[in-house]
């Protein structure tokens, strides 16, 4: 069952969240996101649509302020913040731009996962993760082939950044990342194919609640 935001799951539930940076409801992107949320059923599912729920990615004069002096967190991001307490496994369903993730689900990364919630840092004691409880997995979207990827580096770069850069540095488990690339060929049957195979890998990595490549 995909829940709606507003809904509170059962505490005891396993509860994976499913967030989307892409602006067309008929794209890729959202494809792969109803057909991984379909897979994980019967488990409880949430979708976080950031371009739906138009979610303001700008890290504002504010968050710099909350950022230095702390106090309460801007209304959207306690939101987001009750979503990921609630998950125990989050699912990133990226298209990649410019060999990274999109502008949007970078600000929702900026924004959220900060200083005293995600984790704890300063000076005299430095760094101390937060997050160990969630498991966060992949999906990004790509229309580049793997070999093109692979020659220029162009994975692990996007899994150094997001992998250690992020994942590692909240404290999170890391789960699958699996890549579905040259998302814009002319045939469906083989877009399918990587769908399916990329789709299998997450929700089997989620199911079993241990770390999968």
């Amino acid at each position: 069952m995909t829940r709606d935001t507003d809904m509170t799951p059962d505490a005891r539930d396993p509860l994976t969240l499913l967030v989307t940076a892409h602006p067309d409801p008929d794209s890729l992107t959202h494809h792969v996101a109803r057909q991984l949320a379909s897979a994980l059923q019967p488990r409880a599912v949430e979708v976080a649509d950031l371009h739906r729920e138009r979610f303001d990615p700008r890290f504002t004069q504010a968050d710099r302020r909350h950022y230095r002096e702390g106090g309460a967190h801007a209304p959207d991001v306690a939101r987001e913040h009750r979503r990921l307490d609630r998950a125990t496994d989050l699912v990133l369903v990226f298209p990649v731009y410019w060999w990274s993730m999109p502008a949007l689900l970078k600000g929702w990364i900026d924004r959220v996962f900060v200083n005293g919630w995600a984790f704890d840092y300063s000076a005299g004691s430095g760094l101390r993760p937060r997050l160990q409880r969630l498991t966060t997995h992949l999906l990004p979207i790509a229309g580049e082939d793997a070999g093109g990827f692979e020659r220029h580096g162009y994975e692990r770069a996007l899994r150094t950044q997001i992998e250690h850069g992020i994942v590692d540095y909240v404290g999170s488990r890391r789960g699958a990342t699996a890549f579905i690339h040259e998302s814009e060929q002319p045939s469906s049957g083989a877009t399918a194919e990587s769908v399916a195979r990329a789709v299998r890998l997450v929700s089997e990595a989620v199911r079993a609640r241990t770390p999968a490549t």
